[in-house]
């Protein structure tokens, strides 16, 4: 199989997984107990969110795992509007994942001012949205880096538009470990990141929280994290989290240049053998990540046909995010961008990872071929 669906989820690592299998056969722990085994696996706990914070210059207190991205976008939301009281609306961005913009809907069903920011053709966050947010200590969340067409928003630009009462929230889990993360230059107050995104375990995430802010807990029970999330901790999915931070930092560059070499050549052979194809995916290098390509086709009437022929071919895509995969909905981030209905529908999503190869890439452009020919 080509699998090339990354920005759903990676493989994992054999090293990692290497690294957690301790922690689930031997030390296991409850990281909450006062004896030795549960001692060991609080010692672990920290010492990976120490480095883990770090990765984006956050001090470890300001870091909090949770279950994965959508339960950190869920928390923070629901958290800064209800628990906490730190505001009483919402400013989101029109191609936010399902994670943010569908609490930010449950929010407006009970009273919460929710503004929908547009974008431009290419899903960049229009300019002067800034001077209509509903109050000055509005809640601004905007994804550093869309999942569909990876297009990436200038967070630290956004944060100087805005009051200083207001808070902003970046979901960040396409792009950690991807590009350069640093909270204290980009000035945000709460962030989103997971671990299975780069080649880590699934299940485990964390969220960055601005020391100084009155963060109450969304989810209640014990006093773990800090009073901050309730539930026991699992020292195993934190070190692989920790490992596939470390290996992601320290491989960033050469991942990068590795990832932006397949973007620019699935580029190029889409553009040579498949010409009535639009690319939804920026092209200048500073505005998406390198991982990933998303295309859509205008005469094509049933965009799922492309994926099923796809995978008969053993080739894995998508047409967007992993959570309405096949749900026959147009894309609302293809729609934003002034896509019409049929165009949304029928559009594949390549995500690639380091595994990646170019071979791999040219056949699958070459199968993307034959594909359209024969629903064209």
């Amino acid at each position: 199989m080509i699998y090339l669906d990354n920005s759903a989820t990676t493989h994992i690592d054999e090293e990692i997984l290497d690294a957690m299998l301790p922690w689930m056969r031997d030390f296991f722990g409850n990281p909450s107990s006062a004896y030795a085994l549960g001692r060991k696996a609080r010692v672990a706990i920290e010492e990976a969110r120490e480095e883990i914070a770090a990765s984006m210059n956050a001090h470890p207190a300001e870091l909090l795992f949770t279950s994965g991205g959508t339960e950190a976008n869920n928390a923070i939301l629901k958290s800064c509007c209800i628990e906490s009281g730190l505001t009483n609306a919402l400013a989101i961005s029109a191609i936010e994942h399902h994670a943010v913009s569908h609490p930010s809907e449950w929010l407006a069903v009970q009273g919460f001012t929710v503004k929908i920011l547009g974008v431009d053709s290419l899903g960049i966050v229009e300019q002067h949205w800034y001077e209509a947010l509903p109050s000055e200590n509005t809640l601004i969340s905007i994804m550093q880096a869309n999942n569909e067409t990876g297009v990436i928003q200038q967070i630290d630009t956004i944060r100087a538009m805005i009051p200083e009462q207001s808070f902003i929230h970046t979901d960040a889990v396409q792009s950690f470990g991807k590009i350069p993360i640093d909270v204290q230059q980009l000035g945000i107050d709460f962030l989103s990141v997971s671990a299975h995104k780069i080649h880590g375990p699934k299940g485990i995430g964390a969220m960055y929280i601005r020391k100084g802010i009155d963060f109450k807990s969304h989810q209640h029970g014990g006093g773990q994290e800090r009073n901050r999330r309730a539930g026991t901790e699992s020292p195993a999915l934190i070190v692989g989290f920790q490992i596939a931070v470390r290996n992601a930092i320290r491989e960033m560059e050469s991942r990068h240049q590795h990832m932006r070499s397949l973007q620019l050549l699935m580029r190029s052979l889409l553009k040579e053998h498949i010409p009535q194809a639009r690319i939804n995916t920026p092209e200048n290098p500073a505005s998406s990540l390198p991982s990933i390509m998303n295309v859509s086709f205008q005469h094509i009437n049933d965009g799922e046909a492309i994926l099923q022929l796809m995978d008969m071919a053993g080739i894995a895509v998508s047409n967007g995010s992993a959570c309405v995969s096949g749900s026959q909905q147009p894309s609302h981030v293809l729609k934003a961008l002034g896509l019409s209905d049929q165009e949304a529908k029928a559009a594949v999503r390549f995500s690639f990872s380091k595994d990646n190869t170019e071979e791999e890439i040219t056949e699958a452009v070459l199968e993307l071929k034959h594909i359209i020919a024969s629903l064209s």
